[in-house]
């Protein structure tokens, strides 16, 4: 009886999971549709991802309670590539950047994405956010995106200007007006929405709002094009398509989109995991699973996908408990772009854009700020050097500033000695403060302190700030009281818990070097 139990649990979704994949679907459907047009791409291959990621990532994933499809964090990478190289290579280069995703998670290395300053992503999130808000905000006003991040970034008065100032006929002020309702709907709805209407998400709220003010209005603006039938928006790679992929450029651009996509995805993966008290995540096998959506994505030409945090966290908000919540979403989009392709083309292209520059205005999100200076004013600059990186130069590169600079501070971190000198003429004692770590690399500066010390002086080292101490400064500090006896000077440690820590660091004997030190510290410090 349990087996048949068990087997139907297996088979149908629990009530919880069915409205849970409703929520999730009235989520994905505008965020599908908006990330396809900040990619530069039709809507169609914004939904061809969302379905994916759902219907198979959901099914083979190793995070239950993830949802997969396409995420605004790659708009910028994905934006660029198109611009450059045209839509045909962009399914080649998700294919081979889903490989790549493949290999890895097979390879074990799911837990190793997750090694990333979170000062580097939280940088990575707002320069994204910047980029993202920056192009979208034309768009919002049926205007095209310039050339660069930086170049949106300075031209957004002008398109401020044509959403006031209409000139030619043009109707940027009307699509500028079904955007700014589109953001004021969604601002409104999160702080008045009713408790028993909680589950319904505020963009879709406002896509259907201006929607139908357009459809009643006739208004002149963009609108969605999405394709009679799904097929007509495949676009399969070709010879030609392959042969340019394996260039030193396509492979790097392929490389930077399956690292960003893996981290996003495995970040999403560990905050889910902290949201709901179900299994635990797979971390190997959510990640080779999206790279079997990437290629599947790339062959048909759809967009790169990641796990996402928004409809994942609708997911668990909702109540849902397995994963035929994410599974039946992707079903609810693929019936939508399938039966309903009129009802998508009535939606204006404005209203989608607006939740696009509302999303990457909360990506910015400055309050991360202050957060991260409560850890030291460097992990500030590793955040500052990625955002700006990011909107000065391109993504990748950003990322990479950001990764050297944390990789740098790090090694910093573990290799600095501060040694501060207090002397006491009265009592002719000479107190020496150690912070940091006291390696081999900060010798010269130890020994230069010491060597500094007036003969016949009474010196205290304190150790309290210390993180830790090698044998090479054990040993200086050795043979430098040794040397100064006979000068009249004698050294007391303030042993504390420094035994503790340097006795056995690693639960084993002491070196023989050290365990030296430490007696004769002990018996010099035992009158004080």
């Amino acid at each position: 009886m349990k087996e048949t139990n068990g087997a139907s649990r297996a088979v149908f979704p629990p009530g919880k999971d069915l409205l849970s994949s409703v929520v999730v679907f009235l989520v994905a459907l505008p965020l599908c549709m908006g990330v396809a047009i900040a990619s530069g791409v039709p809507p169609a291959a914004g939904l061809v991802t969302g379905i994916v990621g759902g219907i198979l990532v959901g099914l083979i994933g190793g995070a239950p309670l993830q949802v997969s499809g396409p995420a605004a964090g790659l708009t910028v990478l994905i934006w660029e590539l198109v611009q450059s190289h045209g839509l045909a290579l962009l399914g080649t280069v998700v294919l081979v950047a889903g490989l790549m995703q493949l290999i890895a998670g097979l390879c074990k290395t799911g837990q190793w994405f997750r090694a990333i300053s979170p000062s580097v992503i939280h940088g990575m999130l707002a320069g994204i956010g910047v980029l993202i808000f920056a192009s979208q905000f034309h768009i919002m006003v049926d205007d095209k995106p310039r050339g660069s991040g930086l170049a949106n970034l300075l031209s957004i008065p002008e398109s401020v200007y044509k959403g006031l100032f209409p000139m030619d006929g043009a109707s940027h002020h009307v699509a500028a007006l079904l955007g700014a309702i589109t953001i004021v709907t969604m601002i409104a709805w999160e702080r008045f929405r009713p408790k028993r209407l909680a589950n319904v998400p505020g963009p879709l709220l406002a896509i259907l709002l201006v929607s139908a003010i357009a459809m009643f209005l006739k208004l002149d603006v963009n609108y969605v094009k999405v394709p009679d039938a799904l097929v007509e928006s495949f676009v399969f790679p070709s010879m030609e398509t392959l042969r340019q992929v394996f260039t030193k450029e396509m492979l790097g651009a392929a490389a930077a989109l399956a690292f960003i996509a893996s981290a996003e995805t495995l970040l999403s993966t560990a905050a889910v995991d902290q949201m709901h008290k179900g299994p635990r995540a797979n971390y190997d096998r959510e990640l080779a699973a999206q790279g079997i959506g990437n290629i599947l994505c790339g062959f048909v030409g759809g967009l790169p996908m990641t796990g996402v945090i928004v409809r994942s966290s609708a997911n668990v908000a909702s109540g849902a408990t397995t994963k035929w919540s994410a599974i039946l979403h992707g079903f609810w989009l693929l019936g939508t772009i399938v039966m309903l392709p009129d009802v998508l083309r009535l939606i204006p292209t404005s209203g989608l854009a607006a939740i696009l520059v509302y999303t990457g205005f909360k990506l910015f999100n400055p309050a991360r700020v202050r957060l991260l200076a409560r850890f030291g004013r460097g992990e500030v600059a590793v955040y500052l050097v990625t955002l700006l990186g990011i909107v000065g130069t391109d993504l990748l590169t950003g990322v990479l500033l950001g990764v050297i600079l944390a990789v740098g501070k790090l090694l910093y971190t573990f290799t600095h000695l501060t040694v501060r000198c207090v002397p006491c003429e009265a009592e002719r004692r000479v107190d020496l403060y150690l912070e940091g770590a006291a390696t081999f690399v900060g010798l010269p500066n130890l020994a230069r302190e010491l060597d500094a010390v007036p003969a016949g002086r009474l010196v205290h080292l304190h150790f309290e700030k210390l993180n830790y101490i090698d044998h090479a400064c054990l040993e200086l500090i050795h043979n430098w009281r040794k040397q100064h006896e006979a000068l009249g000077s004698s050294l007391v440690v303030q042993w504390d818990d420094l035994e503790e820590r340097y006795r056995t660091p690693l639960g084993g004997r002491p070196v023989e070097a050290d365990s030296k030190l430490i007696s004769q510290a002990e018996t010099v410090g035992s009158g004080h």
